[in-house]
């Protein structure tokens, strides 16, 4: 198992990008784009290799994103795990109870593995990116919007 980034291949980077992405991502938002992507065709063959089912996961924190790691909750997931007919395997893993969004994330996941990384890319997972990273700005400019500055002058006394 890898312990940090730095070990890491860039294709395992690249991996874990594409999961945290698609587990990020907005359910409705995720599935509309595959329905798009798919125009009425049959999704790609494939066997269930666990789930879909869902469960909790231990959501930890950090006090000032620095201190010692606490237990902040649980939070509902669905996960599942894909085969394809090429052998091809996809892992996904969403926010809530959506269980078909969690075997979408897996095809996508399982099709990029198979070479099919660059349609993914245009049709799904790109969209998803241009989405989350308006939301962090939107996120960002509230909070700047918010932000008190401090400042002292320095008075005539003890100079």
């Amino acid at each position: 198992m890898l312990n940090n980034a730095e070990d890491a291949s860039p294709d395992v980077l690249e991996r874990k990008a594409r999961l945290s992405l698609l587990a990020k991502a907005p359910s409705e938002e995720l599935l509309r784009l595959w329905a798009e992507w798919l125009d009425g065709a049959e999704a790609p063959q494939h066997a269930a290799l666990r789930g879909p089912d869902v469960g909790a996961v231990m959501v930890r924190g950090r006090a000032g994103a620095i201190g010692a790691p606490f237990n902040l909750g649980e939070m509902t997931v669905a996960r599942c795990t894909v085969r394809l007919s090429s052998g091809a395997v996809g892992h996904g893993h969403v926010q809530g109870r959506n269980t078909e969004a969690a075997r979408v994330a897996a095809l996508v996941d399982a099709l990029c593995e198979e070479g099919q990384g660059a349609a993914m890319e245009d049709a799904i997972l790109a969209p998803l990116r241009t989405a989350s990273d308006t939301l962090k700005a939107e996120r960002a400019a509230k909070a700047a919007a918010t932000k008190v500055e401090f400042f002292t002058m320095v008075r005539g006394e003890g100079v």
